[in-house]
């Protein structure tokens, strides 16, 4: 399947592609506000996509709430330091609105809460080496995130795409065990907003359940402080205990829940949004 195409619809940027079956409103120009909810719905029918995901200034809202959008999770501060972001969802289909994990959710999230006022522990395993990732290490990273994401929307199994987004608007960070490269994450950076998205983290399979997600998160978010971004989130899958716990004992607070938002590995799956001010 191809991957999902980056384009503007107007002045806004949006993500589609029938791998998540969806359109993502990345960032809305403020002069297609009132105009942007019918045009995605019409380009969502045209498509057949089934569900389309905004994410809105919360001062440019309204336009979407009047035309049936539905916030499902709410970050403040997420713009600059000031402004919220609501995270709205229209499904087309009315599968898209439903939970079919919401038992598992709400069992993890308890988990979360009771694990929320442990700190995590940000221990260096004996011989691992924690650092930025540069170009050169786009092959063994593409390696990586192809032998753990046998599926995903971008290509981040290719090397030159990598290298790519490296250059533009993401900073990759990698734990190496020896010379060998075993755990990777990237910090998605919206430099003009000053938030970035924590994400794409992956351990090989002999090298999990010893905390290298927290020390990874631990180093891109004192890089992100040092590049002035003031706000970290992520968006993790709802059932899966691991990557909440991490966050929630990172310090990061619940936003809210994408409903059937994301296709991991063939199916689609409520998301949780978390985040974290930077600014200290």
């Amino acid at each position: 399947m191809q991957p999902d195409v980056i384009e503007k619809l107007g002045n806004s940027i949006i993500q589609h592609g029938k791998y998540n079956d969806r359109i993502y409103v990345m960032k809305i120009a403020p002069e297609d506000a009132a105009s942007l909810p019918q045009s995605l719905k019409d380009k969502a029918r045209e498509r057949d996509y089934s569900k389309i995901f905004a994410k809105v200034p919360a001062g440019q809202a309204q336009p979407f709430l009047r035309h049936g959008f539905k916030c499902e999770a709410r970050v403040p501060q997420f713009y600059k330091g000031r402004e919220s972001a609501l995270m709205l969802g229209y499904p087309l289909r009315e599968w898209r609105s439903v939970s079919n994990t919401a038992e598992e959710n709400e069992r993890v999230l308890d988990a979360c809460r009771r694990k929320q006022a442990e700190a995590a522990d940000i221990e260096r395993p004996d011989g691992a080496m924690i650092r930025m990732c540069e170009p050169g290490d786009a092959e063994t990273m593409a390696q990586l995130y192809g032998e753990i994401f046998p599926t995903y929307p971008f290509p981040i199994d290719n090397p030159a795409y990598i290298r790519e987004t490296m250059a533009s608007h993401i900073v990759y960070f990698g734990i190496w065990m020896g010379s060998k490269l075993v755990a990777l994450s990237s910090a998605e950076m919206d430099t003009e907003a000053r938030n970035a998205e924590m994400t794409d983290f992956a351990t090989l399979l002999d090298h999990r359940g010893h905390g290298l997600a927290a020390v990874l998160l631990d180093a891109m978010e004192a890089e992100m402080r040092y590049r002035d971004i003031v706000m970290a989130y992520t968006i993790a899958r709802a059932p899966s205990f691991g990557m909440n716990i991490t966050f929630a004992r990172m310090g990061y607070e619940f936003a809210g829940r994408l409903i059937s938002n994301t296709n991991i590995g063939g199916q689609f799956e409520d998301m949780n949004v978390w985040y974290k001010p930077l600014a200290t």
